[in-house]
């Protein structure tokens, strides 16, 4: 089989390359150039550089796959969008959905791929369409693939989420690779060694508001709600405090009066009222039937926590639906509109959402 490997100059991807060579794939390896801001320093150029390495020590061809017109536009003018609304995006999610199982997605079959291959940290189950926990659950990557069409995932393949980190890196250490040692990357690619309150405030300006307590009594002030998400405990200050208050996180937010609310208490109290509406659902399967109980995160590496279906798409829809859950574990929550919720049956993914 002819696989295109999305070569990122990572250890992990340079291992699936590897091991779809040993087992006696037709590999060819593509790194995707995303978008990268002027004002930024990015290691676009220190990472192609490593996975062309990675390439000519395995023997097998090297593109380069200028995606970034796309990125730009799926991926950071969304993120850019969506927190000028006050919401709390997650620009992995979309660059996973739109360049990499998107654009690279499409130009491999376009040019003679039978299938595509990364380095994330995912396994299939025994449908072609069906995503399951990597078996390092550290590093399980699946919150991040809930938006991926079935088509994509269908002609995906995971190599190495059958195996640890540790295992990973001895692999490429036995291997010679030159990625063996190569410190994994950290946050959103574009952003560089830039956070991300750096880079929004070149786009969004900053507004003082005032920060509340429970009561709604004014104890502190922020530079603007839209920097800032729910569950938070930091980018405010509170002035009104003693030595011995607990920390406080942000447990809600008026982006239209520029306030914050925040509490030493991060949930709220869970009770049978506590839904959450999702949009954009996309399912691998059949949606769940209303009064399923199922597990859901809301976060990567987030303990799984119990919901409940209570409205769902009909079976015939699996993108660009909604669906409503009720959350059943105590003290989860309060969510961020714009996060995503990922729904599990066991260890395999389902499908997941955006929460409204």
């Amino acid at each position: 089989m002819r696989v295109f490997v999305g070569l990122s100059g990572g250890v992990d991807s340079s291992v699936a390359a590897a091991l779809l060579k040993q087992e006696g794939h037709q590999v060819e390896g593509v790194y995707l150039l995303g978008y990268q801001p002027p004002f930024m320093k990015c290691p676009a150029a220190e990472d192609r550089t490593d996975a062309m390495r990675v390439a000519a020590h395995l023997g097998i061809p090297f593109h380069t796959l200028d995606l970034s017109e796309s990125y730009k536009k799926e991926v950071v003018d969304y993120l850019i969008s969506e927190y000028a609304a006050g919401r709390t995006p997650n620009p992995d999610i979309m660059c996973n959905k739109h360049i990499k199982f998107g654009g690279f997605f499409e130009w491999a079959l376009a040019h003679g791929a039978d299938a595509i291959a990364t380095g994330h940290y995912a396994r299939k189950g025994a449908e072609p369409t069906s995503l399951v926990a990597a078996k390092d659950t550290n590093k399980d990557q699946t919150y991040f693939l809930w938006a991926l069409s079935k088509e994509a995932l269908s002609k995906t393949l995971f190599p190495v989420g059958n195996f640890t980190k540790p295992e990973i890196r001895e692999m490429a250490k036995e291997l010679g690779l030159p990625t063996a040692a190569k410190k994994d990357s950290q946050g959103v690619c574009f952003l560089g060694k830039i956070d991300m309150d750096e880079f929004l405030a070149r786009e969004i300006p900053h507004i003082q508001g005032v920060v509340l307590n429970a009561k709604g009594e004014v104890i502190g002030h922020h530079s603007g709600a839209k920097f800032l998400t729910i569950g938070q405990r930091h980018g405010f200050i509170v002035t009104k405090k003693t030595p011995n208050d607990a920390p406080y996180y942000i447990v809600s937010k008026d982006v239209e009066q520029n306030t914050i609310t925040v509490d030493a208490n991060p949930h709220r109290e869970t009770s049978n009222s506590d839904t959450v509406t999702l949009h954009s659902t996309n399912w691998f399967i059949a949606p769940p039937e209303v009064g399923v109980r199922i597990n859901a995160r809301a976060r990567h590496r987030q303990p799984y926590f119990e919901v409940e279906i209570v409205a769902s798409a009909s079976a015939s829809v699996s993108v660009s639906d909604t669906a409503t859950v009720r959350i059943i574990s105590p003290n989860i929550g309060p969510f961020a509109s714009g996060q995503s919720l990922v729904l599990y049956d066991g260890s395999t993914c389902l499908g997941g959402g955006i929460i409204a």
